[in-house]
């Protein structure tokens, strides 16, 4: 028994059905591709994957509203893959690891740039910067027999009908299958997690009112609305 009444289960909707898809826990690749490598002033060619996570309550589903996050003046979208597991392993192999994805979907990060700069500068955790409320809207993940790829198509971003980002899962320097054998190394995946496989050039700031659309190829669109400030 609790002493206090259990939060509720994060959860994702699953594309054409009344069915939600239990979240466990969100890891996300940092700096996946090439050219949002060198945008952020890093060297893609040096480097293996890195992770870090967001609270699983952070999703938001689509079109819905997101709150500008308090004590940032410069929050940043970057459109992701998502790929949610569906069969728990460890050390898994790169040869294997598709066979661990339950589905896909369209998901942006939302962060505060001002403060995860800070963070760099320091030398200190992104936690703020990355993990806030409302930090990751996720559109409706579609079951993985359904997706036409998980390693080429296009990834587009527009804000206000306006293009921001543009490219093709074939840039991401570490494939989904790739990150997954190497995150299994070190945590034993689950499932009901979900992994946010990195974000292309072209982030930039957003504002209240701003309309973000995302896509990618084959999966159903997400749209979110920044809003006001929550009271």
């Amino acid at each position: 028994m609790f002493v206090l009444p259990p939060p509720a289960q994060a959860s994702v909707a699953v594309a054409g059905t009344a069915e939600r898809f239990p979240v466990r826990r969100i890891y996300c690749v940092g700096r996946n591709y090439a050219a949002h490598a060198r945008e952020m002033g890093n060297d893609p060619n040096r480097e293996p994957p890195f992770f870090f996570d967001k609270p699983a309550d952070c999703v938001v589903d689509t079109d819905t509203v997101a709150p500008y996050p308090p004590g940032t003046s410069s929050v940043h979208h970057e459109v992701e893959l998502v790929v949610a597991i569906g069969k728990a392993g460890r050390d898994i192999a790169v040869a294997d690891a598709l066979n661990h994805v339950w589905g896909a979907a369209v998901g942006v990060d939302l962060t505060r740039r001002d403060l995860q700069d800070e963070a760099k500068a320091t030398r200190r955790p992104w936690d703020l910067s990355k993990g806030f409320d409302y930090s990751a809207p996720i559109g409706p993940l579609t079951p993985v027999a359904a997706v036409p790829s998980l390693s080429a198509g296009r990834i587009h971003l527009t804000v206000n009908g306006e293009t921001r980002q543009d490219a093709d899962l074939a840039d991401m320097i570490w494939p989904v299958a790739d990150t997954i054998a190497y995150l299994s190394r070190y945590i034993a995946l689950a499932a009901g997690d979900l992994i946010m496989t990195g974000t292309p050039a072209g982030v930039a700031a957003v504002v209240e009112g701003d309309v973000l659309e995302a896509t990618v190829a084959g999966l159903v669109p997400l749209k979110t609305t920044m809003g006001p400030p929550l009271g």
